[in-house]
């Protein structure tokens, strides 16, 4: 437990609170009348107001993305490998920001916030937002705090289909775009994972179709199963041989079907117990269906050129060799993409074996690369 932080970390955070009263219309039709969003911020905005950088998270990211909280903290924030004096995202030269997502369930509106219609929770009525959602209420927090233009929005993943969202909304505000183990588009299997999990959290006898907060109960076994389909596509099948094989968690076998035998049944039900007791399953949906709808070209005829034809931004992609579910291909694609759009693109494809969770680890080549990227943007 550190009680004298790292040379390299952030430090002691503390998250802030934006309230927004101006409504917000949702591509789904509907209008947020009101909405709050939490978010963290490291390092110090220059003069100029030209070094903030903004981190988008992933599905089950939110706004603590470095440093601790407390001083008992055990672990750091999400990607706190790459933010923070001399990281990647250096902080003695960056602003950055992070903020949780809305229909979040760490602090932003979303499921389990009170509907000042009703005075209940949201639950299942929370409207379905979108990566473009998102963006615009990103917008409106950069407003707030006076960033006309990023120097660069960067995420992972679900993180990185809203950095290229922003260089398409609005492309006038970022002079530079990361987009890491991500895609334009899912694919019909990354769809089908998606259905999946979300058919194990709407068949819970618990869900009670989104209500359950008010039942005083949570669909546990459907989060536990989302959770561990889920946690299966984040990774290769060299780094579970690796890590797991075909290990025994005791020294022989039970026979049944109940009790947990491999060592790789007994992580899945670790990280699918963890989750559930810390992730609303209402945001879960919202999350993969965020996921699902995100695809910018289709108003362009899938014509992805043409839909980056007004960005203005530079751009960086990056992919892992091991990633199945944000495959290589895909990036490739977006590369092409720009390419042909005659955009400044950088791609590096970067040889690591945890899969789609290499973005959240610290390769060295990774990590040199990224720095090396950020270091030359100017301020």
């Amino acid at each position: 437990m550190p009680t004298v932080f790292p040379h390299d970390s952030v430090g002691l955070v503390t998250p802030q609170m934006a309230h927004f009263s101006e409504p917000l219309p949702l591509a789904c039709g509907r209008t947020l009348p009101a909405y709050e969003l939490i978010y963290e911020t490291y390092g110090q905005l220059n003069a100029e107001h030209s070094n903030a950088v903004l981190i988008c998270h992933a599905l089950s990211g939110h706004h603590h993305a470095a440093g601790y909280h407390s001083s008992e903290d055990r672990k750091p924030g999400w990607w706190d490998s790459c933010i923070g004096p001399g990281k990647p995202i250096d902080t003695n030269r960056f602003f950055v920001v992070s903020l949780n997502n809305l229909g979040g369930c760490n602090g932003s509106t979303g499921p389990a916030s009170i509907d000042p219609e009703t005075g209940q929770p949201w639950g299942a009525n929370f409207p379905v937002v979108t990566v473009e959602d998102w963006v615009n209420s990103q917008a409106r927090l950069a407003d707030r705090l006076g960033i006309t233009q990023w120097a660069a929005v960067v995420g992972g993943s679900l993180g990185g289909m809203q950095a290229l969202q922003w260089s398409i909304s609005y492309p006038e505000r970022l002079r530079h775009c990361m987009a890491i183990a991500s895609a334009p588009k899912l694919s019909a299997q990354n769809i089908a994972f998606n259905e999946v999990a979300r058919q194990a959290i709407l068949t819970d006898p618990d869900f009670h179709d989104g209500a359950f907060q008010s039942r005083g109960v949570i669909p546990k076994r459907g989060l536990m199963l989302a959770r561990m389909v889920g946690h299966i596509t984040y990774l290769s099948d060299d780094s579970m041989g690796e890590k797991f094989g075909r290990g025994l968690k005791n020294e022989k076998l039970n026979y049944d079907f109940h009790n947990v035998e491999f060592q790789v049944e007994s992580y899945l039900r670790y990280q699918g117990e963890e989750f559930s007791g810390r992730f609303d399953a209402n945001t879960y949906l919202l999350m993969t269906k965020a996921l699902d709808y995100f695809d910018p070209a289709a108003r362009d005829n899938d014509d992805l050129a043409k839909t980056f034809a007004e960005a203005s931004a530079k751009f960086c992609v990056m992919s892992f060799t091991t990633d199945w579910r944000f495959s290589p291909a895909r990036s490739r694609e977006l590369v092409d993409a720009l390419m042909a759009a005659r955009k400044d693109v950088t791609y590096l494809e970067i040889d690591a074996p945890q899969g789609h969770d290499a973005f959240l680890i610290p390769n060295p080549r990774y990590m040199q690369a990224f720095g090396n990227y950020m270091n030359r943007i100017a301020l």
